[in-house]
């Protein structure tokens, strides 16, 4: 099973930028896919985006798309999530997420489609 700690969050003006990052160890990284999820007070965790296991796939979100990007070193066992253009609305508590399913592709994802997941950072865009 894969360990994920995730670092970068903060507090950032409406416009401005973040790249969280998330670490993996306990397994061999490129085993899996990674996903990005978030979650704000009083509201369901909601998918963001996912990366196959080489970098070469990417699924974003709606809300996310064309802002966010998300990227992965297999040879630093991390994957980021750079976030652009932020706006008060992505505030929440950011979660990276682990499934071994690298084969799986949708056009939206669940958090039960993953099994592994990090402790969250707090991301909070100020107006």
């Amino acid at each position: 099973q894969v360990q994920l700690v995730e670092s970068g969050g903060g507090l950032v003006q409406a416009g401005g930028s973040l790249r969280l990052s998330c670490a993996a160890s306990g397994d061999t990284f490129s085993n899996y896919a990674m996903g990005w999820f978030r979650q704000a007070p009083g509201k369901e965790r909601e998918f963001v985006a996912r990366i196959g296991w080489s970098g070469s796939y990417t699924v974003y979100a709606d809300s996310v798309k064309g802002r966010f990007t998300t990227s992965r070193d297999n040879a630093k066992n991390t994957v980021y999530l750079q976030m652009n253009s932020l706006k008060p609305e992505d505030t929440a508590v950011y979660y990276c997420a682990a499934d071994r399913r690298t084969w799986y592709r949708s056009t939206y994802y669940y958090p039960r489609d993953f099994g592994s997941w990090g402790q969250g950072t707090q991301v909070t865009v100020s107006s």
